[in-house]
């Protein structure tokens, strides 16, 4: 384990090698499998200027281990920008560090410069290690969430 803090910026296109093994790893920790295809559209748009989506990577010691991904979106109760936390992942190897706490505020820090408004994400209910930071930093809702269709984990 590294003890260097990690610093964050905004994904780039050398980095798409160590993001795809993050984002295999993160798959896999939702017990999810998902086609090449599904990492070539989410990478093309990370890096498509015209998609309100943006990736985050943290190095610690000149490796990327860690991302986080930011969609903007409308909230209709203020009319006004609201975010989404689509993706949060440390590789294990480097938890306990503090670089989602790193990766977060680069978050919020980003969406404060644009537009400001909620930010709003959501985790597996036994994911009990990113609960204990959510809850730090975070408020928790009292919000059901639903899916239908497509391909969900």
């Amino acid at each position: 384990m590294s003890s260097t803090p990690a610093t964050v910026r905004p994904i780039a296109k050398e980095d798409f090698t160590a993001w795809r093994r993050l984002f295999d790893d993160y798959a896999t920790f939702y017990n999810t499998t998902l086609d090449e295809s599904v990492y070539e559209g989410l990478w093309g748009w990370l890096l498509d200027p015209s998609v309100p989506l943006w990736g985050f990577v943290a190095e610690s010691e000149g490796k990327i281990v860690g991302f986080a991904h930011l969609q903007q979106q409308r909230d209709t109760f203020t009319a006004s920008t609201s975010w989404f936390l689509d993706d949060l992942f440390v590789d294990p190897q480097h938890r306990s560090q503090g670089i989602a706490r790193i990766l977060i505020a680069e978050v919020n820090r980003f969406s404060a410069e644009h537009g400001g408004g909620r930010i709003r994400w959501i985790t597996d209910t036994d994911n009990h290690r990113a609960r204990r930071l959510y809850d730090d930093v975070a408020q928790l809702t009292h919000w059901v969430m639903y899916e239908q269709g497509g391909n969900t984990p």
